[in-house]
């Protein structure tokens, strides 16, 4: 049973049970244990000549051996140099459906439009990884640290002389970063000391790629801090998927009930801090009125809120993205504040491109990247302190007006600015250049 609970293997509990909350990562685990009682799944992948069963790390082993013995090991002129053609093999953590969606599956369908070829694996689908890499031009890395198995992965990466882009959307490999995220507080000292222990990791893979790719300014800025890699900047953008299913959820909107919504969205566990900055002008202002109502989507421990609060609150879990969306398009505004710490600064926007998708107005800090993605005053608002909060609010419910022409302007901002286009605000041109000069 010990090997069940393999290092990498509790890393990838505790990381889907922050993510995900406690019952998603009990039923993976419960999943997974099944998957190994009955001998099937990830951790092997085959046996050796001797019948044993042989480790993921050494699944192209014998590839390199035969290839050793026939003096056809090596790759004497890179892909990218022989062929006009650009075909990309992304090799990540899948395992957090907002990760796979806005920096593995919309980047295959950017790359794509561009006529570049682009598939993808999870990291532990060994098989699948090593051969998408064998007709690949260039190799994309997302998430990993290094291991056993993606150490393998990097290795034949090298020998095929593919060019290696890292990419990054939290600042993984920080200890400065995780040591004053304010957000841990909720997960406790054990747990924060295994993200502290796994930085390095993270970094050690990082620095032997060529080039990297992170998603905000705010994390260029602290990457710098970290590696001599060239780092490079590709944000998350609107989608088609998001544009559809915010088209749909605007379309499936209950009528005026008469009940103003502040929503809060919270994908992750610790997100109560982050609201905790503005919770008492928020709820001063839903208070005021017995026809407002806060509504909280996704993670959130209802005994962080305010005594009385709890009366005007309405609480909806996460589930599929276009639920997620018809839940945040009943809302009459989204509220996104942040701590100010070094891991919030580096946090990307995503929030406001959902809550743009179904026209609803953004209500931002100036903390993370957030407030780029905001127009104040004509698709949301832009924070400073607690009482600009509050103006910002009562504006919008005074004036239905107002709040239909900001959520328009919102979703008209995302349609034309924050699709995924190659400008510079979405990716950087050196990363165009990479894959295709």
């Amino acid at each position: 049973m010990a090997r069940l609970f393999r290092l990498n293997l509790v890393r990838r509990f505790i990381s889907s049970y922050r993510e995900e909350g406690p019952k998603e990562a009990f039923r993976k685990a419960r999943t997974y244990t099944a998957m190994k009682l009955r001998q099937v799944g990830a951790g092997t992948v085959g046996l050796t000549a001797q019948g044993h069963p042989r480790s993921e790390d050494q699944y192209l082993h014998g590839v390199w051996q035969d290839l050793a013995r026939k003096d056809a090991f090596h790759i004497t002129t890179a892909p990218a140099v022989l062929q006009k053609r650009r075909q990309i093999a992304m090799i990540g953590d899948l395992n957090l459906p907002q990760c796979r969606k806005y920096r593995v599956e919309q980047l295959a369908a950017f790359w794509q439009g561009r006529g570049v070829e682009f598939e993808f694996s999870h990291y532990q689908d060994v098989p699948r990884a090593s051969r998408i890499m064998q007709n690949a031009t260039h190799l994309m890395e997302y998430r990993l640290q290094s291991m056993p198995v993606t150490e393998m992965f990097r290795y034949e990466a090298r020998r095929l002389r593919l060019p290696v882009l890292y990419d990054l959307d939290d600042p993984l490999f920080s200890v400065s970063a995780y040591e004053t995220y304010r957000n841990m507080d909720s997960v406790g000292e054990k747990l924060k000391a295994h993200f502290l222990s796994e930085a390095p990791k993270y970094l050690g893979m990082m620095n032997g790629a060529d080039i990297l790719q992170v998603s905000t300014p705010g994390l260029v800025a602290h990457t710098e801090l970290y590696s001599a890699r060239p780092v490079y900047m590709r944000r998350n953008f609107a989608d088609q998927e998001t544009l559809d299913a915010g088209r749909h959820a605007m379309a499936t909107r209950p009528g005026d009930d008469g009940i103003f919504r502040v929503a809060f969205a919270s994908g992750s566990q610790g997100h109560e801090v982050d609201l905790a900055e503005i919770i008492d002008p928020l709820a001063e202002f839903i208070m005021a009125d017995p026809n407002r109502r806060l509504m909280l989507i996704g993670h959130f421990k209802p005994e962080h809120l305010p005594d009385g609060l709890i009366e005007q609150v309405e609480t909806t879990k996460f589930g599929t993205y276009p639920l997620y969306l018809e839940a945040l398009a009943r809302a009459n505004c989204a509220v996104m504040p942040l701590c100010d710490d070094i891991f919030n600064r580096c946090k990307s926007a995503v929030r406001v491109l959902d809550a743009s998708a179904v026209a609803v107005p953004s209500l931002v800090g100036t903390v993370g990247d957030l407030a780029a993605v905001v127009k104040h005053g004509e698709t949301g608002f832009v924070s400073a302190g607690p009482a600009d909060w509050i103006e910002a609010l009562r504006a919008l419910a005074e004036d239905p007006g107002l709040q239909r022409r900001m959520g328009q302007a919102a979703r008209a901002e995302l349609e034309a600015h924050w699709h995924g286009s190659d400008g510079a605000h979405i990716i950087s041109p050196e990363i165009l250049e990479w894959v295709e000069g």
